[in-house]
């Protein structure tokens, strides 16, 4: 699957995500980011993050036309470039869900409501939350991060419950950075 485009593993990505019905980002996450269109590093998680959230709030009750914000969030999350991590400063797992954020409120640059300062307040707490384990990147590990965030989050903001899930990483070893057990989702490190 190499040879795929970065918009072809996203549009592979909405695809899978509509055929999900759970209300848990990080299900949905796990059942996308093992199919063979999604590596274990790399910018789709740019489309693949948001998408989870948006897919679980849709699927949790939420009012959302599911279709037409996961391809704006796909829209949003292509223009990411990769390595944003240690290049840019903000994780591209994180950007992605702040991203799905606006989308859910129609929040854009001019707007003057609360959501305009409070989807940074999301992201401001996944980025303090992934500065705090370190490097290198592993974009499984800051999509943990930034999922739980997301729901703990969104329940706050929206009244939504979307399940959270006791995570242990499954694509520990896919990766040849892997922290070991200075991740919090290695296995051996959640007892």
């Amino acid at each position: 699957m190499d040879e795929l485009t970065l918009e072809e593993r996203g549009q592979m990505i909405v695809g899978a995500c509509l055929g999900e019905k759970s209300t848990s980002p990080y299900e949905i996450f796990r059942n996308v980011a093992c199919r063979d269109f999604v590596r274990m590093h790399g910018p789709e998680h740019h489309v693949l993050d948001g998408a989870a959230v948006l897919t679980a709030y849709h699927n949790a009750g939420g009012n959302v036309d599911l279709p037409a914000a996961l391809n704006e969030l796909m829209s949003r999350g292509l223009q990411m470039p990769g390595a944003m991590c240690g290049r840019w400063g903000v994780c591209g797992a994180t950007a992605s869900v702040g991203a799905a954020l606006s989308i859910l409120e129609t929040t854009g640059p001019l707007t003057s409501d609360d959501s305009w300062g409070s989807h940074m307040a999301y992201t401001s707490r996944a980025l303090e939350a992934l500065s705090r384990i370190g490097g290198p990147r592993c974009c499984k590990r800051d999509a943990y991060i930034s999922l739980e965030t997301a729901v703990d989050y969104i329940r706050e903001r929206f009244g939504i419950r979307l399940e959270k899930d006791d995570i242990h990483c499954e694509f520990h070893p896919q990766n040849a950075q892997c922290l070991g057990e200075r991740c919090p989702f290695f296995p051996a490190s959640r007892g």
